[in-house]
């Protein structure tokens, strides 16, 4: 690995600071209270090419890889958007780019990855389901062929941007688990058109994050033609294994970055706000629990970027994914929950942003993986016998 920054990184981290100066903690605190997504951030994310950061050059993208989404990520959610940082990119321009460029075919590239580099296609990802949860191996969505189409029927929960994307990769089963040898058998990925009779979407009313919708969505009878399966048959696994890595970088980019942005805020504040005659952060028991969280956010940035210098050349970091993730939610968790604590009563108060921050970085401790399994995926790698 190499820490020396290239011009191309230097340029995406300054677009990224600019973009997040004009899209700050006041947009975002507008579109959440009012339930908006912003179109505005999209399109801007767009003329930055942040959407196209994974896509190929020869499919009108730039052509670099997860160290670039990675900081890209990371910056827009550390100075100013909070999880808008990630969360705008790390379906579509994230996992989606990766999938298609990977085992779609060449009609499927032509098609998608220019128009996802444009920012003018958003996809879901299909991938939990309500009785199936983490457990993705006990998908119950089904796909049957029938003729050069297939039918499906099933339900998803929890899939953003279902609400107004274009497209879904979505993940079902084409033979049923008790079918095959192995659990990750039987698995088929298919882009779905969202429009295509049949499918029906919910909202689900969350805590937070608002500035996007996360659905429930219920597939009965939907036909797809055989054309639109991502990849072969009853081997999807790996496939999606390969998407779920990019997520979870992102969530780790998103744990720190949103950590970074409430410490930064807390910090300007300690300085600024005077108890007792002299600013609190000169006490420590304001200042160093956010410098040791904020420590252990640099350490986790670091184990993130091991993690994409890995996946960019092609080597196994599912390890690495899941501690970099594990780390980096815990450590900005912490600082996120320190820099309310400095903030004092303030800190509850919607126009200080850190109580919305607080909402935004908890869910990272629960997707795209939790914690819990995050663990058990590193305690299985150092040895322990596995537990689910």
């Amino acid at each position: 690995m190499n820490f020396e920054s290239t011009d191309e990184r230097s340029m995406i981290r300054s677009t990224a600071a600019d973009v997040a100066a004009e899209y700050g903690p006041e947009h975002w605190r507008k579109k959440e209270e009012q339930g908006e997504f912003s179109e505005a951030f999209w399109d801007e994310l767009a003329e930055a090419g942040f959407h196209g950061l994974l896509v190929p050059e020869e499919y009108e993208g730039a052509g670099m890889g997860m160290q670039e989404m990675g900081l890209a990520m990371e910056t827009l959610c550390a100075e100013g958007c909070g999880m808008a940082g990630t969360w705008y990119l790390v379906l579509t321009a994230g996992m989606a780019a990766v999938g298609i460029q990977q085992i779609g075919t060449e009609d499927q590239k032509q098609t998608y990855l220019p128009d996802i580099a444009d920012g003018k296609r958003n996809f879901s990802i299909g991938i939990t389901e309500p009785e199936a949860g983490t457990n993705t191996l006990n998908v119950a969505t089904r796909a049957e062929k029938d003729g050069d189409e297939y039918v499906l029927n099933g339900q998803k929960a929890w899939i953003t941007f279902s609400d107004r994307a274009d497209n879904m990769i979505l993940v079902t089963r084409t033979t049923p688990r008790e079918e095959v040898e192995k659990g990750t058998d039987g698995i088929s990925l298919f882009i779905v058109d969202m429009d295509a009779p049949g499918i029906d979407v919910s909202p689900i009313p969350k805590h937070g994050i608002n500035y996007s919708k996360s659905c429930e969505v219920f597939f009965e009878d939907v036909r797809v033609h055989e054309d639109d399966l991502l990849g072969e048959e009853d081997e999807g696994w790996p496939a999606l294994v390969s998407m779920l890595n990019p997520e979870r970088i992102g969530f780790a980019a998103a744990g720190t970055g949103i950590g970074k942005l409430a410490a930064d805020q807390a910090i300007e504040y300690a300085n600024d706000r005077e108890v007792f005659g002299r600013p609190v952060g000169e006490h420590q028991a304001v200042s160093f629990p956010i410098t040791k969280a904020y420590a252990r956010m640099e350490t986790a940035t670091l184990m993130r970027q091991k993690a994409e210098w890995l996946y960019d050349n092609g080597e196994p970091c599912g390890y690495e994914t899941n501690v970099a993730k594990a780390t980096a939610v815990e450590a900005g968790i912490e600082a996120v929950k320190q820099s309310m604590q400095a903030f004092g009563g303030w800190g509850y108060a919607k126009e200080y942003d850190v109580e919305r921050w607080w909402r935004e970085i908890n869910l990272t401790r629960l997707a795209p993986v939790s914690q819990q399994m995050a663990y058990n995926h590193i305690s299985q790698e150092l040895g322990f016998p596995k537990s689910y």
